[in-house]
């Protein structure tokens, strides 16, 4: 895949300007909008729920790339399929029948992803890789915005690749906290398809040039 995406994090924009957010992000290089739904028991955090994800869905023009950091994930994926949802990615840690939920994601129209927290070893994916279309490697702890890249993502995101290509799987590696300019380029270079960026674009003074900046360093 030659095109790079760019998905910015819908959790680190103003809730209390969301549509002005939304909009922005469609005029924007950005590609996908990525989602975080925290449930406040998998992670210590609770983010939004149906209905934000019903009135974004209202008003997106590009793909919603969904992140559940549920438990039981599996009771809500034909509601966000019905919310418009794209891609609905769910965590290996949370999921003790993983291939079933895999397909039951891929029954109701939506690309299947799997989060792996950063102590969980892309090996534990070589079962599934080839019935996965996204895997998103956590770079930070799950559950909170704003946190600082941890270094150690470069080394599985080269092992992931490497799995990749040894399955002759199809899934996309998707790259999910801290993610700057400082990172990107490298980040991509060893084989991540996606970035999400929250805080790095919607804190910025600019957050429109700042996605076509960071859409033109890993071009």
């Amino acid at each position: 895949m030659n095109n790079k995406i760019i998905a910015p994090s819908l959790l680190a924009s103003d809730f209390a300007n969301l549509q002005r957010d939304i909009e922005m992000v469609n005029q924007s290089d950005a590609d996908w909008f990525h989602l975080d739904i925290m449930d406040g028991v998998f992670v210590p955090n609770i983010s939004f729920g149906m209905p934000v994800v019903e009135a974004i869905s209202k008003h997106a023009k590009k793909p919603l790339d969904a992140h559940l950091m549920i438990v039981d994930p599996d009771r809500y994926i034909k509601t966000f399929a019905d919310l418009g949802v794209d891609h609905l990615s769910v965590h290996y840690e949370a999921c003790p029948h993983l291939h079933r939920t895999l397909q039951a994601i891929k029954n109701e129209g939506m690309l299947a992803g799997v989060a792996i927290t950063p102590h969980t070893s892309v090996r534990l994916l070589e079962d599934t890789i080839q019935d996965i279309d996204i895997v998103i490697v956590m770079s930070v702890n799950p559950g909170f915005g704003g946190q600082s890249f941890i270094e150690n993502t470069y080394n599985k995101v080269s092992d992931l690749k490497n799995l990749i290509l040894q399955k002759n799987s199809k899934a996309l590696i998707e790259i999910d906290g801290g993610v700057n300019a400082g990172n990107a380029k490298k980040l991509v270079e060893i084989g991540a398809d996606a970035l999400v960026a929250g805080s790095f674009v919607f804190k910025s003074d600019n957050p429109t040039e700042t996605i076509k900046n960071l859409k033109a360093e890993i071009a």
